[in-house]
């Protein structure tokens, strides 16, 4: 018979149900029993013992919500019997020790990446064209149209239909049978071989509604964040259009560039229209400029590295009951072994690390470290408080419906994807990393915004867990997705790269998918597996404004 429910924590007064429990189920626990009072869905949870107004719910052995009104031992907890609530926290109280996990089987390995002159590899190679403003995205949807096409680029498919090929064979008088009988198909392999530069993996086009009007702050953020874009190790050089008189002046990207790599080498060009004779003497000299750039950037191929040059970043998204329990730990497992070999990982998201940031302050390497969390932590939360929300607003619908009912559930779950491994770096939002290990990096609980801003910090690969299933990418890091249950991976399979639900239906466990996972994402960045998200063109960017965004 399959396992009815987890217990996550010994602490803990809820269980989680891993299939639809129907109502008088009888429940065998810590040697007592005792029936469900009511239907309880999968990735749900029902009550050990009978709690009163005011108890405490414990899940994952730290506080998630308080009950509002009477609950019976084995009815299912939600939004109409439970609040969210967390535990407070202070900077002080006590340091954890870290066993660092077995690396033996990664110790000499390495990945195929590109070698930059900061240092940095990549685990791809990108062209950028970047709008200071919004007024430049209608010239940069013009570049996109004079080069993609023209250098090969033409199709985000893993298969190209060559219609011009058709079109040859017609002209040269061909029959309709050699027609008929014609292979227009090109595979991945061809369509990268027809490439113009087949180094470069793309050209990325950054458009985004900033850079004017608004708070100056979003502005000064806006290049800040586009800096660290043109410097991540995934970028080859940029291609930079100004209008000329916009609030995210030229010289606040230089500065952030030249503030996060001194000695800055790529190929960057850097057009004002204002300056030129005509939009179309400023649109041909960008099309020159860049392909210049390209021709640079082509030189550069992969090459052996250690693993300690991978960033990870890891995200969540879509999440649901089971999140918590199989994607987000096997994730955080992965991220542990990638500290332990000296590499960076990455853990973003702040309004979903409420409820943790104990844990988390007591895994701080140093009191300064744990300050600025702690800092970070109470602005964001008084900010979202002072506009007339809470980090309590955080969970989505469809969190809810999944079995995450309070935004400390959620978080709990959620903080699982940084392992157990010591905090050697807080980031503020477009702050680049520079020390190796577990780095918390402030951004928004949205997808889109906090992968965004993951980039932006320097990653080089991002993997993102979901239990529901969100089409979620990048322009620069490789996003893969990890499926946390065998239903999302079997029905969205055309977005979900890595599963997890073995996890749930027992036949793996933390550990063993948190070592597969590491080797997949080693050959996704060696360029060997091509994440969905890639595959699909799923080059989501949109930057933060730091107003309320949970």
């Amino acid at each position: 018979m399959a396992q009815q429910f987890l217990q996550i924590h010994p602490k803990d007064n809820v269980l989680a149900a891993l299939h639809d429990l129907s109502e008088g189920t009888k429940i065998h626990h810590n040697g007592k029993v005792f029936k469900l009072v009511g239907l309880t869905r999968a990735k749900h949870k029902f009550t050990t013992v009978d709690l009163a107004p005011g108890d405490e719910v414990t899940m994952y052995g730290t506080l998630v919500g308080k009950a509002i009104r009477s609950i019976r031992k084995g009815e299912t907890i939600t939004t109409d019997n439970v609040v969210h609530a967390a535990s407070e926290y202070a900077v002080g109280k006590e340091k954890t020790s870290w066993k660092a996990p077995d690396i033996a089987k990664w110790k000499t390995s390495t990945f195929n990446g590109y070698h930059r002159a900061d240092g940095g590899v990549g685990t791809a190679n990108y062209w950028l064209v970047i709008p200071m403003v919004f007024c430049e995205n209608r010239n940069v949807e013009v570049l996109k149209s004079a080069l993609l096409k023209a250098l090969g680029y033409q199709t985000t498919r893993d298969y190209v239909v060559d219609t011009e090929a058709l079109v040859r064979q017609y002209k040269n008088g061909a029959t309709a049978k050699e027609l008929l009988d014609s292979s227009l198909i090109r595979t991945p392999e061809e369509i990268k071989q027809n490439r113009t530069f087949p180094n470069v993996d793309g050209i990325k086009f950054l458009t985004h509604e900033g850079g004017c009007g608004g708070f100056r702050l979003d502005s000064e953020s806006l290049c800040s964040l586009l800096a660290g874009y043109v410097t991540n190790p995934n970028v080859a050089g940029a291609t930079i259009l100004s209008l000329g008189c916009q609030n995210a002046e030229v010289r606040n990207l230089t500065e952030g560039i030249k503030q996060r790599d001194p000695n800055f080498s790529k190929p960057l060009y850097i057009l004002e229209q204002q300056k030129s004779a005509s939009e179309r003497h400023f649109i041909e000299e960008a099309v020159k400029k860049t392909f210049l750039g390209l021709i640079e950037a082509n030189k550069t191929e992969r090459s052996p590295a250690p693993l300690n040059h991978l960033v990870l970043g890891l995200e969540c998204g879509g999440s649901d009951g089971f999140s918590g329990i199989s994607a987000n730990p096997a994730l955080g497992y992965a991220s542990d072994l990638l500290v332990a070999l000296g590499a960076t990982t990455m853990l973003s998201e702040f309004p979903e690390l409420n409820g943790v940031e104990q844990e988390l302050i007591n895994r701080c390497v140093s009191e300064p470290v744990a300050h600025k969390f702690a800092h970070l932590m109470n602005t964001y939360s008084a900010t979202a408080v002072a506009l007339g929300s809470a980090f309590a607003n955080n969970p989505s619908p469809g969190n809810i419906k999944d079995g995450l009912i309070t935004d400390a559930m959620k978080s709990a779950g959620a903080a699982k994807k940084g392992g157990t491994s010591p905090i050697t770096e807080v980031l503020d939002y477009t702050e680049k990393t520079t020390k190796k290990g577990l780095n918390l990096l402030c951004t928004p609980g949205n997808d889109v915004e906090s992968t965004t801003g993951l980039a932006g910090s320097g990653c080089n690969i991002i993997a993102f867990t979901t239990g529901l299933g969100t089409p979620t990418g990048n322009p620069v890091a490789p996003v893969l997705k990890i499926s946390s249950n065998n239903a999302l991976s079997e029905k969205m399979k055309d977005i979900i790269d890595f599963n997890t639900g073995s996890i749930i239906t027992g036949d793996d466990t933390i550990e063993t998918m948190g070592a597969a996972l590491l080797d997949y994402i080693i050959e996704v960045a060696s360029g060997k597996k091509i994440p969905a998200a890639v595959r699909l063109g799923q080059d989501d960017f949109i930057p933060w404004k730091r107003g309320i965004s949970l």
